[in-house]
């Protein structure tokens, strides 16, 4: 990133710290995205909604309040970006399509809420694909124009990677996180299931979307994350209880060196691509002891297709006034989708319900013997297609489980794309992850420079 604003290469942890102290204004630094969205935007296009004064007029509002002596939040100054699908009030909220074009919600989502009472300053809103689904986007990739920036969530993934922003917010229902996140070379963190509430957010799968961030640093995505987890009586899918100490725990050293169980996710063999297995073949060798290969149940070979049952049976339902609407104003994957759930059959549809808690007793057994799950992110680097968002197919299994994960950027490919190291952890243990990530990152980075 030549002739960059130094403070937009900043770690979002220091940048926090930074804006805290006074040493930094938030004035200064939202002007410093400004000025960066304005050199890049053009060719990136990562912002559906964008208002520069609106932006100014809440970071000159939390100067004040810093200045005044008045208590801050653990967000203070920070500009977020918020994927499309999700509520803003007085902002357009248009989720992707133009059947919403125009649409303004009268409240916030619950998570806008949250990042507003920690400081946070809602700098715009990103580009979603149409209705959160595989239909690509205006959104290119900021390492390179004629790579696809991913799906659903690529705006906020671009905008992360082009430092426009040091954080934004996204949703996944297959891999919409994860996915972008390694195409565009930054850390998405998708929590466990049911972390994050979604009131307010576009509802395509009850059963699996799930609320995910974008950052660039593992600690500034466990950090942001932190202040939207809670329990809401809106969203059944969250539960009351305390919220796990995220960025704490991240920042801290294992006591016991951790041990990773490699994955060979269903259809590694057929999807993922040459360097894919290089670079698992060479990170697994370089673990040494610390790696352990652990093959899956035959019974997961299925759960790519379960997952699309519940997904498009959902949506089905859930998209029912969009297609009754504007049918011919819908793409022809999000029609694809909608048919095939309308011919889902009920006993087919809850049957596949039935196999999270299958799927995730497997796992558990994996579990017992490692910290975390290492496999890829995606099946190899963007594709340089931009009518694709590329393959989800290594991301839909842990949707499914509701299991967390992260994706580190820590590989380039021969063409100089970016690409992640996804790892997994069991359902709840969300901070034990982002350690491990950090753990990992440390000693990959280690190895390389030995």
């Amino acid at each position: 990133m030549r002739n960059i604003n130094p403070l937009l290469t900043l770690d979002v942890i220091e940048l926090r710290d930074r804006l805290a102290s006074g040493a930094v204004r938030a004035v200064e630094y939202v002007e410093a995205c400004l000025e960066r969205i304005a050199e890049v935007e053009p060719e990136v296009q990562a912002w559906a909604w964008l208002d520069s004064d609106h932006a100014i007029a809440q970071a000159r509002a939390l100067d004040a309040r810093r200045q005044a002596g008045a208590p801050i939040g653990p967000l203070h100054g920070l500009p977020v970006g918020l994927k499309d699908v999700i509520d803003t009030a007085k902002i357009p909220t248009a989720n992707g399509t133009v059947l919403d074009e125009g649409r303004v919600p009268s409240e916030d989502a619950v998570l806008v809420s949250r990042l507003k009472a920690a400081g946070a300053i809602i700098m715009g809103k990103t580009v979603s694909t149409e209705l959160a689904f595989m239909h690509p986007s205006k959104t290119r990739n900021p390492h390179n124009p004629e790579h696809t920036p991913g799906g659903s969530s690529a705006g906020s993934a671009a905008a992360v990677a082009a430092a426009m922003i040091p954080l934004a917010v996204g949703t996944q229902t297959g891999g919409s996180v994860i996915r972008p996140a390694s195409f565009c070379g930054v850390v998405g963190f998708k929590p466990s299931f049911g972390a994050i509430a979604r009131t307010g957010v576009l509802s395509q799968s009850p059963t699996l979307d799930t609320i995910g961030v974008f950052a660039n640093s593992i600690n500034g995505a466990a950090m942001v994350a932190e202040c939207l987890f809670g329990y809401d009586a809106g969203d059944p899918a969250t539960s009351p209880g305390p919220t796990p100490r995220l960025l704490d725990i991240a920042q801290t050293d294992p006591l016991v060196t951790p041990t990773l169980a490699f994955v060979r996710p269903p259809q590694f063999e057929a999807m993922a691509d040459e360097e894919t297995v290089q670079a698992f073949s060479e990170i697994t060798s370089m673990l040494g002891e610390q790696c352990f290969e652990a093959p899956l149940p035959n019974a997961f070979e299925d759960a790519a297709a379960l997952r699309a049952r519940i997904n498009f049976a959902e949506m089905a339902k859930d998209y029912y006034a969009y297609e009754k609407r504007g049918r011919d104003q819908l793409s022809p994957e999000i029609l694809e989708a909608i048919d095939k759930g309308n011919d889902v059959k009920a006993r087919d549809y809850l049957a596949a319900l039935d196999w999270r808690k299958v799927l995730n007793a497997g796992l558990d057994e994996v579990f017992k013997r490692c910290d975390a799950i290492i496999t890829p992110a995606a099946t190899g680097p963007a594709p340089a297609n931009l009518q694709t968002t590329g393959n989800p197919i290594f991301n839909g299994l842990w949707t499914f489980c509701g299991t967390p994960a992260v994706t580190i950027p820590l590989l380039w490919s021969q063409n100089g794309m970016p690409m992640g190291v996804q790892l997994v952890g069991r359902v709840g243990d969300d901070a034990r992850l982002m350690r491990t990530a950090n753990w990992l990152k440390t000693f990959l980075g280690n190895q390389g420079d030995a």
